[in-house]
C-alpha cells in the first residue's frame, strides 16, 4: 500500500490509489478462511466498490491477479479489467483501457514491464510478452512476443529497435 501511495502521487484523494486500495481489500476479503468473515468482508467490499468504481470509472475485480508495482498512470478516463486476467509486474496503464474478453473464452495474460497506452484494448486469450509497449488507440487481439511494440487497430507488431524504445 505504501508503494501504491507513492506511485500514485502521494495523495489519498488520487482515484487510482483509492481504486487499488479497494481492489486490495477485495483480494484480502476473498482470502479469509472463516466463512462468516469472508462474507462480511465481501459485503463491505461490494458496498465500497459500488461507489468507488462508479466515481473513478476504474473496475478492477478482486479476482484479477496483479503483480508488483501496478501503475495507473492517468485516471481521467476508465479502466476495465476482466476478473480472470493475469497481469505481471510493473504494468503501466493509461486511461480508457480495456483488458478482457472478445466474447470468446479466455482472457489476456500480460507479462512484466508492459505499458498500455490511452484508448487501447487487449482482448481474448492472448499472451503479451515482457517489455512490450502498446501504443495509444491500439486493438490487440493476437499474441505479442517479448520486446515488441504494438501500434494501430488492428495491432501491428514491430520488434523494438533499442533499449529506450
Amino acid at each position: 500500500m505504501r508503494d501504491d501511495y507513492r506511485r500514485h502521487g502521494s495523495s489519498v484523494t488520487n482515484g487510482a490509489f483509492i481504486s487499488l486500495c479497494v481492489y486490495r481489500f477485495g483480494r484480502w476479503a476473498l482470502q479469509r478462511r472463516n466463512r462468516l468473515a469472508r462474507t462480511l468482508a465481501a459485503k463491505a467490499y461490494g458496498f465500497v466498490n459500488l461507489f468507488v468504481a462508479n466515481i473513478t470509472k476504474i473496475w478492477i475485480p478482486p479476482q484479477v491477479t496483479i503483480g508488483d508495482a501496478f501503475h495507473i498512470i492517468n485516471n481521467e478516463g476508465s479502466l476495465s479489467i476482466h476478473p480472470d486476467a493475469v497481469i505481471g509486474d510493473r504494468l503501466g496503464v493509461m486511461h480508457n483501457v480495456t483488458i478482457g474478453t472478445n466474447m470468446n473464452r479466455g482472457v489476456p495474460t500480460i507479462g512484466d514491464d508492459v505499458f498500455i497506452g490511452t484508448n487501447s484494448t487487449v482482448l481474448g486469450k492472448i499472451r503479451i510478452g515482457d517489455r512490450v509497449r502498446i501504443g495509444a488507440n491500439t486493438a490487440v487481439s493476437t499474441d505479442v512476443p517479448s520486446d515488441s511494440v504494438c501500434v494501430g487497430s488492428p495491432a501491428r507488431i514491430y520488434p523494438r529497435l533499442g533499449p529506450l524504445l
